[in-house]
Parts: structure tokens; sequence; C-alpha cells
């Protein structure tokens, strides 16, 4: 799969992606919400994967020709044929500036549209960036898991919002 939008190119991984994928999933800051930091070791078995198994692809910022983030788009294990997760993490250069929301959509207009996916899902325990950007994509609130999840940093229990868009036709 490759799209193209307006700024970006979202496009299947290659290991010369590994620097640029380090400097998203080791930086704390990003990984806040996530999980613990990766190390290049960590990094570089996560992106062999991703080049095998094509469930994750690169973000590029079609100017600079970097890759600035990871999108997640894939068949959610154990429901139904059609119902796909999509989640998203960007180098933190990069945030507040549109590019989640426009590869975001990009992937759900192609899901929808192209394989005619039923429902594509998203969770976080991040309700001051991600929950905003989900709403904001035409995603409904289908739950809260009331301290559901451990915040990676804090080790504290966390809720975990549950958002969906059923395909509009």
């Amino acid at each position: 799969m490759r799209l193209e939008t307006e700024r970006l190119l979202i496009r299947p991984y290659e290991m010369d992606d590994l620097d640029d994928f380090c400097a998203i999933f080791s930086d704390p800051e990003v990984m806040a919400q996530c999980a613990p930091p990766y190390d290049r070791a960590v990094c570089e078995k996560w992106l062999s994967s991703f080049t095998q198994h094509p469930i994750a692809f690169a973000v590029v910022e079609k100017q600079s020709g970097r890759m600035i983030g990871h999108a997640l788009f894939k068949q959610l294990p154990g429901e139904e044929d059609g119902i796909w997760e999509i989640g998203w993490i960007y180098n933190r250069a990069f945030w507040r500036k549109g590019y989640a929301f426009e590869a975001v959509r990009a992937l759900m207009t192609y899901g929808f549209e192209q394989l005619g996916l039923h429902k594509i899902c998203a969770e976080t325990i991040d309700p001051v960036k991600s929950v905003p950007l989900m709403e904001k994509l035409g995603m409904a609130r289908e739950g809260v898991f009331r301290r559901h999840t451990k915040n990676p940093v804090t080790g504290e229990w966390a809720d975990l919002y549950w958002y969906a868009a059923l395909n509009p036709k």
C-alpha cells in the first residue's frame, strides 16, 4: 500500500528508515503514553518485523523526504473481518502541524473506500492530544475502560479511551 496526500507519503517500511524510526521510538516524551522508550536494538527488531509483516507504515514528509511518523493499520485481532485498528506515533518535532490528521484521514478513507472496511477503531490513554484528534477525525467514543492499563512512565493506572468510526456507506 502506498498513499499520497498533499504533504505526505504513506508507504511500507524499509530498513533504511531505522534512524528516523529510532528518533521517534526512543524519545521518552513521544513514548510517554505508549511504552518505555526503545533502544536501537529494539527499534531494529520492530522495524524488521514491520518490513516482513506490513501492519504498520512509514509516514514521510514529501518536502523533506524524512520519515516523520508511524501509522499502524491492520485487522483487529480476534474480531470479525472488516474491523481494523488504526494508530499513530509521530516525531515530536512534527507535532501540532496536522500531519497525524492528514495521514489518518487518508488511511481511513482508503480503508472504507478501497478495502470496504466496516469499522476502524483506535485506543489511547492520552485524553489531551489523542482523544481530540480522534473526535476531529469523526470517530465516536465507544467506551472508557476505567483504570484499565498502567501508564508506562508513571506506573499508575490509567483510563483507556476506545473510539471508532463506521463505514459511512
